[in-house]
């Protein structure tokens, strides 16, 4: 088996992929710091899966947390992979496409783009699940993402964001009256929590999706595979539905989204 781990700050992911190419048990691990997490993560995974170290080949690291770790895992063979190849690799494991927008949504957010074996990183937005909870904090007094994500269900959108239809009275070539004019352009001094918590998510979701329609002007690629924590987030259902039918592209939410990179790290071993 091949371990592939995703470090970050706080939260580590682990997969192992067994010889068959199958993944086994994803885990998320938080912590305080990233060493912790990796460390008390790996020991959980090999216990939960009664796996070890005798079953494992090869353990790949990666992710901005991976920097910390200098010395064999457990005293088994250990290597880096790339960040960025391993979005790409573990997004067309999950997808089985070969040409595609890699969008990894986490703390902020890259674009990786596909073609073929040509994987590179081609920019990205500092805008993503580190602005949400900064903002949340900022102005709901709470970074508890169970509870903005809860207020932001009951929220209404037409009390924060001003669309189209607010200053036209007639569609714009290409654009419906209920396409944003302005995030946060409607928002009063009085609005409530719900509608600040879900004005705050679809601000960052909205704009994300945009920066991938911009990212792949020109590509001929209209498929983006979003990767990473905010995924989860259920108001992806409802923002990027918006866009697929507003640009005619598709956006696609793989199985194992948030362990994509954890995944891609495990096929960089046997890539190289």
């Amino acid at each position: 088996m091949v371990i592939g781990i995703d470090v970050g700050i706080s939260t580590t992911k682990i997969v192992g992929i067994n010889d068959e190419g199958v993944v086994v048990s994803p885990i998320r691990i938080r912590a305080t710091d990233p060493v912790t997490s990796l460390y008390g993560g790996f020991g959980k995974y090999l216990f939960d899966n009664q796996i070890s170290l005798q079953d494992i080949e090869q353990v790949m690291i990666t992710g901005v947390g991976s920097a910390y770790i200098d010395k064999p895992i457990y005293g088994l063979p250990t290597a880096k992979a790339e960040e960025f190849i391993a979005d790409g690799l573990g997004a067309r494991y999950e997808t089985d496409l070969d040409r595609m927008i890699v969008v990894s949504m986490g703390t902020g957010t890259s674009l990786v783009q596909c073609d073929g074996d040509d994987i590179r990183h081609i920019g990205g937005i500092g805008l993503g699940g580190g602005t949400l909870m900064g903002l949340s904090r900022v102005m709901l007094k709470t970074d508890d993402m169970k509870q903005i994500i809860s207020l932001a269900m009951q929220g209404e959108l037409s009390n924060i964001d001003l669309q189209i239809g607010d200053i036209s009275p007639n569609p714009l070539p290409g654009l419906p009256k209920t396409a944003t004019a302005s995030l946060f352009g409607k928002a009063r001094s009085n609005a409530g929590r719900e509608d600040i918590a879900r004005g705050i998510i679809t601000t960052v979701l909205q704009t994300i999706g945009s920066s991938c329609i911009l990212a792949s002007l020109n590509s001929g690629i209209r498929e983006y595979v979003l990767i990473g924590n905010l995924t989860l987030l259920p108001q992806c259902k409802q923002v990027f539905p918006g866009l697929e039918k507003l640009y005619k592209v598709h956006f696609i939410i793989p199985k194992y989204a948030e362990f994509c990179t954890a995944i891609g790290a495990a096929l960089c071993y046997n890539r190289e």
